[in-house]
């Protein structure tokens, strides 16, 4: 019997205080598909908050929905450990096939427990076991999760209590533009090759090309490449923790690709398994120095993501959703660029890559204001920060042009009622409206090559309700929209 639940009574009263999101987002949610959600009331919501970067594919995606309905239905094996299986041979023959092989990376793949923060627990035990050193070099704003390894390595001091005892073997140092007129990758070199620098020499060097968490700041091509460089003279492994800005989020598959840079050991996760819990460490061949068990988890065989997100990999099978995702970036930033000008005072800056871009409104208060303002309007989106100053705008990789322009006109709409200057907010609308029309054509037309990788998924369907697969003929298409 299905519970009927209008407001957030259950949640209050017997969830931990820990609860997080909930408190962003008072809503009870019933049902999502592709970018959109509805809630008990039937309010429809469009996503620009994407399960903080894991449905980069959008909910329910009609891709892996028809693949996992047909395992299902076939009762294929749904929990396995690290024994082998059908679906988990599929996953990493389209991981090396797809991924992989195209970009000449020739990495091991680690299943470890199912999350984000377990894969960089992961990392940094095999890269203290291989170098036999136990120091780890983060960078300032970095987040790699909340578990005590995962955490020291964490930033932000919300996080941290003194008596979690989270804080050993870790030195953070500027990331790239921390500090004005600071070359970080310079001081990295200094600091690793000078003894008396006062950081041990490190097993390894952990960073995000995206600090996503962080307020959306971008490493340089050029800073990467003096980071793996520093690494590679120093005999020091490098750790690229591409879970939230990975799978695509900036345009390529790993956000590290337009650098050139090879990392010895990468961490995946969210997206991946198109929101089923899936994690994996690539570690390259002569890193892989585990011994049998050494690194384990009870879910690390997660069958059902492993069906998920080898339907998802399709995707991959040419550049054309690479190409769609840098052409949506063009036109958010452009937007939210022309938005920033309308406030000068506020000194609002858009920054990011592909389809993370923040705008940064220099106040953790007017932030939350926008976010509020946006929720009571049907647009989901989240803040990132030291003080939550920065609007986070991710859409799923797949959402129609048709949404994206909703969701930017009712962003627009709320920081232009929070920071109160509707003269500007009328001259914006009337000059937005004309490229939209035109964006929205355009896009469509792009939109039909990204379908064709993925679409013989659904025609091998083997499944008796036929009925099902109709609503799953775009995955740029709500069935649920009239």
């Amino acid at each position: 019997m299905q519970m009927m639940l209008s407001g957030l009574e259950e949640f209050e009263n017997q969830e931990s205080q820990v609860r997080s999101y909930v408190r962003r987002f008072p809503a009870v949610f019933s049902k999502a598909q592709g970018s959109e959600l509805w809630d008990t009331h039937a309010k429809r919501y469009i996503d620009f908050f994407c399960g903080a970067g894991t449905l980069n594919y959008g909910h329910n995606n009609p891709h892996a929905k028809a693949a996992l309905l047909e395992y299902i239905y076939r009762d294929g094996i749904q929990h396995s450990l690290d024994t082998a299986t059908e679906a988990k041979a599929e996953f990493l023959a389209a991981l090396n096939d797809l991924i992989l092989a195209p970009r000449g990376l020739e990495y091991r793949v680690q299943f470890p427990g199912p999350t984000g923060t377990n894969a960089v627990e992961a990392a940094c035990k095999l890269a203290r076991k291989k170098t036999q050193r136990s120091h780890i070099v983060a960078f300032t704003r970095a987040y790699h999760g909340h578990s005590l390894g995962a955490l020291a390595l964490t930033a932000n001091s919300y996080y941290h209590d003194e008596h979690y005892g989270s804080h050993n073997n870790v030195s953070h140092l500027p990331f790239d533009g921390y500090m004005d007129g600071l070359d970080s990758g310079d001081l990295l070199r200094r600091m690793l090759s000078d003894p008396s620098s006062g950081i041990p020499k490190p097993a390894a060097v952990i960073l995000e090309t995206v600090q996503g968490e962080g307020g959306i700041r971008v490493a340089s091509k050029q800073w990467l490449r003096a980071v793996a460089d520093v690494c590679k003279q120093q005999g020091v492994l490098l750790i690229v923790d591409d879970i939230q800005v990975g799978n695509g989020r900036t345009g390529p598959f790993f956000s590290f690709e337009e650098s050139g840079i090879e990392p010895d050991i990468v961490c995946l996760s969210k997206s991946l398994g198109g929101g089923l819990p899936l994690a994996i460490v690539l570690v390259r061949p002569d890193v892989d120095v585990w011994k049998p068990g050494q690194h384990t988890g009870t879910f690390r065989g997660n069958n059902l993501a492993f069906v998920a997100a080898t339907a998802l990999l399709e995707y991959w099978r040419d550049d054309s959703l690479q190409k769609r995702t840098l052409k949506l970036h063009e036109v958010i930033v452009r937007r939210l660029k022309r938005l920033a000008a309308s406030f000068p005072d506020v000194h609002a800056e858009v920054r990011g890559r592909g389809l993370i871009i923040g705008l940064d409104l220099r106040s953790g208060e007017l932030a939350n204001r926008v976010i509020e303002s946006c929720f009571a309007q049907g647009l989901l989106l989240e803040a990132s920060g030291a003080e939550d100053e920065v609007l986070k705008i991710m859409p799923a990789l797949t959402i129609s042009p048709e949404l994206l322009v909703e969701g930017l006109r009712i962003l627009e709409s709320a920081v232009t009622h929070v920071l109160g200057n509707l003269l500007d907010s009328k001259r914006l609308a009337s000059g937005a409206q004309e490229q939209d029309q035109v964006f929205v054509r355009e896009s469509r037309a792009a939109d039909c090559q990204v379908a064709k990788n993925v679409s013989p998924i659904l025609s091998g369907a083997d499944f008796s309700d036929n009925h099902i697969w109709a609503s799953m003929a775009s995955p740029f298409q709500s069935p649920f929209q009239n």
